[in-house]
């Protein structure tokens, strides 16, 4: 059991830290300190009071990344209520499946989704209240939410004559055993689960980040994950909190224009990102620029290699804010090739690993210690590993994890528990690596995508998607076997097409190019028979992992 209690780290920082900023709002003028935030949420729990909210009892949330998605979370957990962020994504009929599962008592929803939503279709729920401003949207017979609202004012004035002060934050001490986040995550292989997180589990990874300095007090961030995953929740939102730092919230979808935008007028001093963001940045504004003759010429000499790289790696720092200490990849693994050239450049960037079961963290390494192609150490101290493999060191096998991170279970579902936790509270992950002496992680696929090659070999289809990615006119792509032969479906990068003035009608020889160029790279069973193209992105879970379960009953006309 961690020894530092969750509830109490926010009481602490709140009375700590009270004239810092601590949330903002991008591109808006409003930002709360941390005594206002802590103001805000004392009101909410006048609310929970008067609404007859007990400990245990279940809050929905659903909500683009803002301050008041952050405050009812906070004052939620706070109160001892258990939080139920749902992804702004969903659409309505699983929010109601959702928000009917967890047995949710209130919901908070932003104005633009409770539009979809039905009130009579989530019938625990005796309350639902707007995120846009505090208002009641839709309560049923016999409560008084909109009379409630009006007289918090007049309590907190009650309660606080002389002005609510540092002295004033008391949460109650609820046990770092207690459930306090249900994470319903769509995943990669069917239809979300209710993923119970204890304080333990989120003490885990808050105290994990704060005793490495990843955030400390006045440290910056941009919040542009969703905050309703665990990545973007843990790291984003509750470490900087926990200990003093200024989270502003991007509240847009995080386009490269739109971060680099916004970094260059936070100056964050950690960046979190998924690959899928870094590896755009290096394919659309890092290679033609070292694809050119003069630069290619450069790289070939020694001693100006070394300035070209410098001024890369100046000159990406300055995109990121200037003030970046770390840049942390993780949710999906990294291109090789973009992996490599960041290591060249000595860009301050590492890999970790996680999943939403360990709230979310596994393995991570400090920048200057990270292993290429790893997926940094497993925790120590925090989460122990095995690989289900005869030779961990070199046979990749089923990882399984245990330790302070694990969740409980899922919500209401012993069956999908019991599948992934064993007796002995190892957790079997899905996914297949290997192992170094150091415990550094190895990550090489999903073992539900993992394919069966013609004599027994083991194909991981993200690999070789990886090298697929890497080449023209290839916006991404999936690795599917079909009637014993590999094909991939490919999305075409059509900006990039339109930037080399290149014809639509020359894509089906593009990729006849890059299939012939792709299977000079991999092993004869790893090689693809065929290429089609695909005329949609592919859908993806929040952490942008494909949804290859969508895909597996696509027909292929050869």
């Amino acid at each position: 059991m961690i020894e530092r209690n969750f509830i109490k780290l926010y009481e602490q920082s709140f009375r700590d830290n009270w004239d810092l900023n601590a949330l903002t709002d991008y591109g808006e003028d409003k930002t709360f300190t941390f005594g206002e935030v802590a103001y805000e949420i004392t009101r909410l729990h006048y609310l929970f009071h008067k609404l007859n909210v007990h400990h245990g009892d279940k809050i929905a949330l659903i909500g683009k990344n803002n301050t008041r998605w952050c405050i009812t979370c906070l004052a939620a957990i706070t109160y001892g209520a258990v939080i139920v962020p749902i992804l702004q994504d969903f659409n309505s009929n699983d929010v109601h499946h959702i928000v009917n599962h967890s047995d949710s008592v209130l919901l908070f929803a932003a104005d633009n989704i409770w539009e979809n939503l039905e009130g009579n279709k989530m019938e625990n729920v005796r309350c639902v209240f707007s995120l846009d401003r505090l208002r009641c949207l839709h309560h049923q017979s016999g409560e008084h939410a909109q009379k409630i609202l009006k007289s918090l004012d007049e309590e907190m004035e009650k309660h606080y004559p002389d002005g609510f002060k540092p002295e004033h934050v008391r949460y109650p001490h609820i046990p770092n055993d207690k459930v306090v986040l249900i994470n319903y995550t769509s995943g990669t292989t069917g239809f979300s689960k209710g993923v119970m997180l204890t304080g333990n589990n989120l003490a885990g990874n808050v105290t994990f980040a704060i005793d490495l300095d990843m955030h400390f007090r006045g440290s910056r961030c941009v919040s542009f994950l969703p905050l309703a995953h665990a990545y973007g929740c843990a790291f984003d939102f509750l470490t900087p909190l926990a200990i003093g730092g200024h989270v502003t919230l991007l509240g847009k979808i995080p386009s490269p224009k739109v971060l680099l935008k916004a970094f260059s007028e936070v100056h964050p001093n950690l960046i979190l990102c998924v690959p899928l963001i870094i590896e755009k940045i290096y394919k659309n504004q890092i290679l033609p620029t070292i694809s050119k003759n003069p630069v290619r010429m450069a790289l070939a000499i020694p001693f100006l290699r070394e300035r070209v790289y410098a001024k890369i790696r100046n000159s990406l720092l300055e995109a990121f804010g200037g003030e970046m200490t770390e840049l942390v990849i993780g949710g999906a693994p990294l291109n090789y090739e973009v992996e490599s050239f960041l290591r060249k450049i000595k860009l301050p960037f590492t890999v970790g690993y996680g999943m939403t079961e360990c709230a979310p963290l596994i393995s991570y390494s400090p920048w200057r210690e990270f292993v290429l192609q790893s997926a940094g150490k497993v925790l120590p101290g925090l989460m122990e590993i095995k690989i289900e493999s005869e030779d961990p060191y070199h046979i990749p096998g089923e990882i399984w994890v245990k330790g302070e991170n694990v969740m409980s279970g899922y919500y209401k579902n012993e069956e999908a528990t019991r599948a992934v936790l064993d007796s002995d509270g190892w957790l079997h992950t899905g996914d297949v690596g290997t192992i170094d002496a150091d415990n550094n992680v190895f990550i090489r696929g999903r073992s539900k995508s993992m394919i069966l090659g013609p004599s027994g070999q083991n194909i991981y289809p993200e690999e070789i998607e990886a090298k697929l990615n890497n080449l023209p006119c290839v916006m991404e792509s999936l690795v599917m076997e079909k009637e014993g032969r590999l094909i991939a479906l490919v999305y075409p990068d059509y900006e990039t097409m339109n930037a080399m003035g290149l014809e639509t009608g020359r894509l089906k020889a593009i990729m006849e190019e890059n299939r012939k160029h792709l299977n000079k790279m991999t092993a004869a069973y790893e090689n693809i028979a065929e290429i089609i193209l695909y005329p949609t992105e592919f859908e993806k879970t929040p952490k942008r992992s494909i949804k290859r379960y969508l895909y597996s009953q696509i027909t292929v006309k050869s």
